[in-house]
């Protein structure tokens, strides 16, 4: 996808959460956070600031697993995801980082609207 492409999809993307959500524009870790929720796979819950954050977490190791970066190791006692590195990440850049994440979180909603 072209930058523009990307822009106007993540804009289109952002209203929809919003409406489904009935809250503000998502930003970029508000998406990272639904998606670990989503791949937590435990529905709506109260999660710590820790919590949050390892959700974050797990949404970027998901979504660099589609670029082969991660894979999945297997899941915790508790149903937490445990994600390994399987090779480096080049140095983007910020714009190109910004890039890459909004077209990664664009195809992850794709595939489950």
């Amino acid at each position: 996808m072209s930058p523009s492409e990307v822009n106007a999809k993540w804009a289109q993307l952002q209203q929809k959460i919003a409406q489904d959500f009935d809250t503000d524009k998502p930003d970029i870790k508000v998406m990272l956070f639904l998606i670990g929720v989503q791949e937590l796979g435990k529905g709506p819950a109260k999660f710590s600031k820790r919590q949050k954050e390892e959700l974050m977490h797990i949404a970027t190791c998901r979504l660099f697993s589609e670029m082969g970066f991660y894979r999945l190791s297997g899941i915790d006692q508790d149903g937490w995801p445990h994600w390994e590195r399987v090779k480096p990440i080049p140095n983007y850049t910020l714009l190109e980082q910004e890039m890459i994440i909004k077209s990664l979180i664009i195809t992850y909603f794709e595939t489950i609207f």
